[in-house]
């Protein structure tokens, strides 16, 4: 297990100054892919999306964190939806207990990806064999819009019936006892209800949900966001997620690579990374999105009017740059931003 001193910027910093934080967990994002392509979604997952993780970039994730966090690390696996590649999910699980690494702590589902209750059970016997602790459930109004309600709740009833009801955890379950039926709504309708599920759950306004969710609840101007850095982002993020081409995300932050894997491990990674010292993320670190601003403007960039937060502002730019080809080594890859054709269409 690495220490804070490890890491090339905590050794320049004094006693009493903020620190990198040990990356302790380690979201794996087995694809893209998912069989739905929710309107609040950090990434552009859906049914179009690609990308599947090896087994060799899951395993050297797997030690890089173990190297940096010891015994508190934590790995889960997310998508995407990795149930839509559940044979490439047994075999990243089947070489860890061949290894001895530890098993993955959870794997999340929208669980809206089975054939039949003897397939599922097969399933769900196979993660239980491999030690995998729990599953956690997607669901809520966004995840409405797109899969089978009772598809979920069959999915959770025997999950808990063979698991036990301590290892089935769903986000949100008050939502499956109160169905919006959003799929079934207009567009007026619709908006409504997605404002209501806005203002009873937080939402991060990066990749799909800075285009298709953001416009219904902004209200700033980009000068709003003036002074405000991402010091704490940066710095306080206790983990990272790792896209199926071994790209790592800062905490959150998608659409952001802070390296690597498969070029460099991710310990390593940890240790060289100096935020404050990186030209784009630099800029991050002292003066946040707006401090993008003056490049983006300086190359055409018309903001928007109002913004809902400054993550949406930050969204919006690095779009701008992304179509540009600008920072091309750290905004990416496609799958966070979509293509200009087939972005899914906004608000109702």
């Amino acid at each position: 297990m690495l220490k804070l001193k490890d890491n090339l910027f905590n050794a320049r910093r004094w006693r009493n100054q903020p620190k990198l934080k040990l990356w302790r967990y380690a979201g794996l994002m087995l694809t893209y892919r998912c069989s739905a392509a929710c309107r609040f979604c950090y990434y552009h997952c859906s049914p179009q999306a690609s990308g599947l993780m090896p087994v060799e970039t899951a395993i050297q994730s797997w030690e890089g964190l173990i190297r940096l966090a010891g015994d508190n690390a934590k790995v889960h696996i997310t998508g995407g939806e990795p149930f839509l590649y559940f044979d490439r999910l047994a075999q990243i699980l089947k070489h860890l207990s061949r290894l001895g690494l530890t098993p993955p702590d959870s794997i999340e589902t929208n669980a809206g990806v089975w054939n039949s209750d003897s397939e599922l059970r097969d399933q769900l016997c196979f993660l239980d064999d491999c030690g995998v602790d729990r599953l956690k459930v997607s669901w809520d109004a966004f995840h409405e819009e797109f899969v089978e309600i009772e598809k979920v709740q069959r999915f959770i009833h025997i999950a808990r019936e063979m698991l036990g009801s301590h290892r089935v955890l769903v986000r949100w379950e008050k939502h499956l006892d109160r169905p919006t039926g959003i799929h079934q709504q207009g567009p007026d309708e619709k908006k409504t209800t997605l404002l209501a599920a806005l203002d009873a759950d937080s939402c991060r306004f990066t990749g799909r949900a800075a285009e298709a969710l953001a416009p219904l609840v902004a209200a700033h101007p980009a000068s709003d966001f003036q002074g405000r850095h991402c010091q704490k982002a940066l710095l306080g993020s206790k983990g990272v997620h790792i896209d199926p081409y071994g790209n790592v995300f800062n905490g959150q932050c998608s659409g952001m690579v802070i390296g690597n894997v498969n070029q460099m491990p991710l310990d390593v990674l940890w240790q060289t990374f100096e935020p404050d010292r990186a030209d784009f993320w630099t800029v991050l670190y002292e003066k946040g999105p707006f401090g993008l601003l003056e490049r983006a403007l300086s190359d055409g960039f018309r903001p928007r009017d109002t913004y809902a937060s400054k993550c949406h502002l930050c969204t919006d730019i690095r779009r701008f740059f992304f179509d540009k080809g600008n920072y091309s080594t750290i905004i990416g890859p496609h799958d966070c931003y979509g293509n200009n054709d087939s972005r899914t269409g906004g608000c109702p």
